[in-house]
């Protein structure tokens, strides 16, 4: 099946990439752009408190095509649930959009979320129309709760955001996806093209990554390995894996064998 053929509904929004990427720490603005094109993304994520929203003066904004990417607004930096609120509707003022990534974190160090405020957040953005896509800890029970809530999707943890290790615990993914019916995307964690893979092998509706690609010492040809990866994991998942077995099993049959 063609990539084309086989499109997801988030939030009510039809794509065909599954592919998320973020938009920070790339050495120029022409390079972020250049990687995004390459990537093939459809969605993409920028951290409002860290764009110049004063369209007089240059800000990201002006190197993305909004008629081509669909903004998913983030509140990186958000700490408390007020804060993540306030961002988000300062993203909406702004003219961005209600689609948004919710972050409120725990602490500097791990950058994990800060589930409690995470719920309260969530509960309060789509009481007012927001449209919430929530990064979240690898927990069912906490993915059950948003979904409960009214998220359009749920965003586990691969890794620690910007760690590169890969998903650490792909059990937790695969359980989350027996006991969700919206969207899961790994978000977090992804450090090369085969972490991308993984994802998508184990079920996972997409996979979202910044700094694997931005922080790569050719984030143009990782953005292309990215957007391979995605697509293949996504193949092998819809293809049907073989049993994993502790012995061998032959390849050619033993039937019809010469003496």
């Amino acid at each position: 099946m063609t990539e084309a053929a086989d499109k997801w509904v988030v939030g009510g929004r039809e794509f065909t990439s599954r592919l998320m990427v973020g938009t920070g720490k790339y050495a120029t603005f022409e390079q972020t752009a250049k990687a995004l094109e390459v990537s093939g993304a459809e969605i993409i994520t920028v951290a409002v408190r860290r764009v110049n929203l004063d369209r007089n003066k240059e800000s990201l904004l002006d190197y993305i095509d909004t008629k081509k990417y669909t903004l998913l607004p983030n509140t990186a930096g958000c700490y408390t649930a007020d804060d993540a609120i306030r961002t988000c509707r300062l993203a909406r003022e702004a003219g961005m959009s209600d689609f948004v990534k919710l972050e409120v974190l725990g602490d500097e160090k791990t950058l994990f979320p800060d589930n409690e405020e995470l719920l309260k957040a969530a509960r309060i953005l789509i009481a007012e129309g927001f449209t919430v896509l929530p990064y979240c800890s690898d927990d069912v029970i906490l993915c059950k709760k948003l979904e409960d809530l009214g998220c359009a999707a749920v965003m586990p943890l691969g890794a620690p955001i910007g760690s590169g290790l890969g998903i650490r615990n792909p059990y937790n993914i695969k359980i989350i996806l027996e006991n969700v019916k919206i969207p899961v995307i790994v978000d977090a964690g992804v450090g090369c093209a085969s972490d991308a893979a993984i994802a998508m092998e184990l079920g996972c509706a997409g996979v979202l990554m910044n700094t694997a690609i931005a922080g790569a010492e050719d984030p143009i040809a990782m953005a292309e390995a990215m957007k391979l990866a995605v697509i293949a994991g996504r193949l092998s998942y819809r293809a049907g894996r073989i049993p994993r077995k502790l012995y061998a099993n032959a390849s050619s049959p033993l039937d019809g064998m010469i003496g």
